[in-house]
């Protein structure tokens, strides 16, 4: 098998071999950096995850002598599997792409790795950006010192975290007033995600109004119908006439997600926000 080729070729057509092979090169000293990156970037699809090359990212991370940009795309590889393991549980193994053991020793890694301040910036906001994946305990802490920090990465990074950890919903709505399009569209999708329904009026400002940055806006198309799903369908009916394919799509995703939440016993009041978090 060639490396270069499996990288180009879609996940679902990897042959079953591939795992074995990405695993060689994780623990390959003598690969390239261009290498790893690709064996990095791969490990993390779901078709191919398991404790092996769980536990290689995870050993990766942690290693002083590889690139900080590795290290970092290795930690944030096993953000999936570690979400999917929070959701899932660990009573049916078929259920998860880890075992129960894995699961712990990368959090555990992760939580010291970032308890020590001396590691790499970028590493240190990967490890946390990966680990709120599967919420800990520690977690709010350390989002709260990072939302703290002067440093637009580290905000960035508090902003990113905030969608998986609850309790920081006037964090939430503050960011949604930055400057900086990375943060605010990470705001939105954290609004979203805590389904704060304080945000509402700034969501549907950036769907009505035109000139709306495209990544901000299907953003808010998301948002919006996590938000108020009854109200959503019909503010964005409108934007099925947009000549972008991506809007048109993010909006037919979102209309569909919107319709499934019809089909529940849905309480438009339970959506507001208590602020109190």
């Amino acid at each position: 098998m060639d490396l270069n080729v499996l990288h180009a070729t879609d996940p679902w057509d990897w042959p079953k071999e591939t795992p074995a092979l990405l695993l060689e090169v994780l623990k390959n000293e003598q690969a390239t950096e261009d290498e790893l990156l690709k064996a990095v970037e791969m490990a993390g699809e779901f078709c191919v995850i398991n404790d092996d090359l769980a536990l290689a990212l995870v050993a990766i991370v942690g290693m002083k002598d590889k690139p900080e940009r590795i290290r970092g795309l290795s930690a944030i590889a096993l953000g999936p599997a570690l979400e999917d393991a929070d959701t899932y549980g660990f009573e049916d193994p078929d259920d998860v792409p880890i075992s129960e053991a894995s699961f712990e020793t990368i959090q555990s890694t992760f939580q010291t790795l970032f308890a020590n301040t001396n590691l790499p910036k970028e590493v240190r906001r990967r490890v946390l950006e990966a680990s709120v994946r599967a919420p800990q305990a520690w977690h709010k802490d350390a989002i709260r010192a990072a939302y703290a920090n002067s440093d637009t990465d580290w905000e960035l990074t508090a902003v990113f975290c905030m969608r998986f950890v609850h309790g920081f919903k006037k964090q939430i709505l503050k960011a949604l007033e930055s400057n900086d399009t990375d943060i605010h569209c990470e705001a939105i999708c954290a609004a979203g995600d805590s389904e704060a329904g304080a945000a509402w009026g700034h969501i549907e400002g950036l769907i009505t109004q035109t000139g709306t940055e495209k990544s901000l806006l299907l953003a808010a198309i998301e948002a919006a119908v996590q938000i108020r799903p009854l109200e959503a369908s019909a503010l964005l009916t409108g934007l099925l006439n947009s000549d972008d394919e991506d809007i048109i799509d993010g909006v037919n995703e979102a209309m569909a997600m919107a319709g499934d939440v019809a089909g529940l016993d849905y309480d438009e009041d339970e959506k507001q926000d208590d602020d109190r978090d």
